[in-house]
């Protein structure tokens, strides 16, 4: 019996919570640099601290991954992992950005690292599942529909959760200017909010979507005489890794091939996570890099002139708005997704959505410091550098790489997964997303102190080389045409 097919809003229904899930993850990779930063973390060492969000990803997806595959019971399959992590990762970002509190623990600077990783291990406890029960509940034939409205839901929560500091700032009021040691109110505020956001979005796909029992998954899937999962079901750990590694050994070919664009284009997207904030506010705004270390900082008595903790604070509030830019550019890409895939393929789609990528961080460099002008952008004017204006243009391509990114590789992967293994399999290709920012991590903050001088622009030039080499391998990718329930 074929799988029967959702209407828009079941299948709207089902990635709902994305938009919760993005609005916490916009918020930290617009924000975590700045936070670390104002608690008292160096450049160089920026990279470093991040590295917890990818480190988590790698131990968390794998395992909820399988979890999730044999667990169903009254709740659901995924739905109680999706729950689960929502909680902890709300209750992580309300701590993150007042780790200052926890002194007497831990110095601030380690305490919002441990904050990140809660928050962070949180986060990929219900993102795992998430994509996973859009393969369970979208049939084949609905697949790039699934992972288009999927995309375009992250991009909404992206957007929102990006502007979220500017606006509590230059349309609430709040203070973007942070003390030393301490963070700004108007993030504090954002990650507030934030926290209520994902938890109210997770809470609607949870209510709003009934997963298939076991038995009619097996029949919509074509699996037959396969075992009923059950959460009492139990094997000893040297068997379950036996069998873990023996999935890795013999993961589809396409997962391998995917995995060298994956390796490029996360690498890129980590860079800039960790350095726009540094990049523009060098760039455009004119700060010395010294003011981003903690060395110099601790020689003037960890004091900040008034110019410098107000140009950090535009600065930073002006990533948000950047980064919202290019998650609005995204999900506008992502509503023709599937038009363009399904006319172009989804080979090239991919390889040109990278390209644009590319040229949009290599052009990062094109928009040096400039006079200040007076923008209106119809929520609130202010006065920022014309120069950072010009940034939104090179952030269309960013978006539209971003939508391609989130979609493609999922869709392309997902024909090729037996359907019985599908949330472990996607559990495992999150290595792909985890290995390449773990690697970014170790080695961006030595290029950047011992190759380009801490001079933070030409870091983001350099994400751009690597988006090129991701579009490259994308020619490398052979497509799967293989049923789900193929090998």
């Amino acid at each position: 019996m074929s799988q029967p097919k959702l209407s828009f809003w079941q299948v709207w229904n089902v990635s709902f919570g994305f938009l919760g899930v993005q609005f916490g993850f916009a918020l930290q990779n617009g924000n975590a640099s700045r936070i670390l930063s104002d608690l008292g973390a160096d450049l160089h060492s920026l990279s470093l601290f991040w590295l917890v969000a990818p480190v988590m990803g790698l131990i968390v997806q794998p395992i909820v991954g399988a979890a999730s595959d044999k667990t169903w019971n009254r709740f659901g399959r995924r739905n109680p992992f999706i729950l689960g992590g929502a909680v902890v990762a709300a209750i992580g970002m309300a701590l993150m950005p007042n780790a200052s509190w926890f002194v007497a623990i831990l110095a601030p600077m380690l305490m919002g690292a441990v904050m990140l990783a809660i928050m962070d291990a949180a986060f990929n406890v219900t993102m795992q599942p998430f994509r996973a029960l859009v393969s369970d509940m979208v049939p084949s034939e609905q697949r790039n529909l699934g992972y288009s409205v999927q995309s375009l839901l992250i991009n909404i929560g992206a957007v929102i959760g990006s502007l979220l500091p500017f606006l509590l700032t230059n349309v609430i009021g709040l203070d973007n200017a942070a003390k030393a040691g301490e963070v700004a109110p108007s993030v504090i505020w954002a990650f507030y909010i934030g926290a209520t956001v994902l938890l109210g979005s997770v809470l609607w796909t949870v209510f709003r979507t009934k997963e298939y029992s076991p038995e009619e998954y097996n029949l919509y899937k074509g699996i037959e005489d396969a075992p009923m999962p059950t959460s009492t079901q139990k094997t000893n750990l040297r068997t379950r890794m036996s069998g873990f590694v023996d999935l890795i050994v013999d993961m589809p070919t396409t997962m391998k091939q995917l995995a060298v664009v994956q390796f490029f284009s996360w690498f890129a997207l980590f860079i800039m996570w960790v350095y726009t904030m540094p990049a523009i506010a060098q760039h455009i705004w004119g700060i010395d890099a010294k003011w981003f270390s903690s060395e110099f900082l601790n020689s003037v008595g960890n004091q900040l002139p008034l110019d410098i903790a107000k140009a950090k604070g535009q600065a930073g509030d002006w990533v948000g708005i950047i980064f919202a830019a290019y998650s609005l550019f995204a999900a506008i890409f992502s509503v023709f997704l599937t038009r363009i895939a399904n006319r172009f393929g989804r080979k090239k789609t991919y390889a040109g959505s990278l390209i644009l990528g590319g040229i949009g961080y290599l052009s990062f460099g094109l928009f040096p410091n400039s006079e200040i002008v007076h923008v209106n952008l119809l929520i609130t004017e202010v006065d920022i550098p014309q120069s950072a204006l010009m940034l939104l243009i090179p952030m269309i391509g960013v978006g539209i790489a971003w939508a391609a990114i989130l979609a493609m590789p999922y869709a392309i992967l997902s024909d090729s997964i037996p359907a019985q293994k599908m949330g472990v399999y996607m559990g495992i290709f999150n290595f792909t997303i985890a290995a390449p920012q773990i690697v970014s991590g170790l080695i961006a903050g030595q290029l950047l102190r011992f190759v380009f001088d801490n001079e933070a622009i030409y870091i983001i030039g350099l994400a751009g080389v690597f988006m090129l080499l991701g579009a490259v391998s994308v020619y490398f990718v052979k497509v799967s045409s293989s049923p789900e329930t193929s090998h």
